[in-house]
């Protein structure tokens, strides 16, 4: 069965940068459509960023010019570079398809951005 694992995330003060990682048990990148997503304290899950088969990339408001999503097929996993971090970016990290499947959610990584 695939599962989906993500790591990376941490506590990091303001302007700082992490890079998260999904992997995958099994090759399903070169196949879906795949995103990042978040969930703050006291808000709902919402997609950040996601990246298509040709790999093109698209991303919320909240993070343009400071998150990067991206991709390896030959190693299963699928990346989000997070640079100028700010306090609202607090949140569980979650990768999943873009049409998110039930089965996909893994427990994702905690990031923290405080001083």
């Amino acid at each position: 069965q695939v599962q989906l694992v993500e790591s990376g995330g941490g506590l990091v003060q303001p302007g700082g940068s992490l890079r998260l990682s999904c992997a995958a048990s099994g090759s399903i990148f070169s196949t879906y459509v795949m995103g990042w997503y978040r969930q703050a304290p006291g808000k709902q899950r919402g997609l950040v960023a996601y990246i298509t088969l040709g790999g093109s990339t698209n991303y919320a408001d909240s993070v343009k010019g400071r998150f990067t999503i991206s991709r390896d097929n030959a190693k299963n996993t699928v990346y989000l570079q997070m640079n100028s971090l700010k306090p609202e970016d607090t949140a569980v990290y979650y990768c999943n398809t873009f049409n998110p499947r039930n089965d996909f959610w893994g427990q994702g990584t905690q990031v923290t951005v405080s001083s």
